[in-house]
């Protein structure tokens, strides 16, 4: 069994994004303090920068304790300005809880993010109309997809409608 501990000041970070708007570092330690199942991360966000798009979870829901610097949480029609100390929550649902979390500030922005880690979870994207799917199975690789709106397609949608031969001619 691992230490059940860390101390943010050596966490390693191991999971990082430079995609221009969408530029942070984090830091996932989850597994290594031995959490099942919850997720854990330190979230470092230059300033300027947005963590990940506008999303809501239809099955995971987090919360992010701001440790350092100052921003704004997009909140389904709202925003609310960010400061050290302050607690968000996210709860699942629809777009009307769909969040984001910027750095207005002059600072690297620091925040510790933790959630339920659901085996099945469905994302949506209001922004950019996409809905993502996601799958867990322990000893399995983790099915993931992004898909838009509209590309939906009919349910038999590429299925053959009649009987296979038996005779397999």
């Amino acid at each position: 069994m691992p230490k059940p501990l860390i101390n943010l000041a050596d966490v390693e970070f191991d999971d990082i994004e430079d995609n221009g708007y969408y530029s942070s570092r984090r830091a996932l330690f989850s597994a290594s303090i031995g959490a099942r199942q919850l997720g854990y991360n330190l979230t470092e966000l230059p300033p300027g920068k947005a963590q990940c798009p506008f999303h809501a979870h239809r099955a995971e829901e987090e919360v992010f304790v701001i440790l350092e610097g100052e921003g704004e949480l997009r909140f389904g029609d709202q925003r609310f300005a960010l400061r050290p100390h302050d607690v968000v929550a996210c709860p699942t649902g629809g777009p009307e809880v769909a969040h984001q979390i910027i750095n207005t500030g002059r600072v690297t922005m620091r925040y510790l993010a933790l959630s339920n880690q659901a085996e099945l979870d469905v994302c949506e994207y209001p922004d950019s109309d996409k809905v993502g799917v996601s799958a867990r199975t322990p000893g399995a690789p983790r099915l993931r997809g992004l898909y838009r709106r509209g590309a939906a397609v009919d349910y038999y949608d590429g299925e053959r409608t009649e009987p296979p031969d038996p005779s397999g001619s």
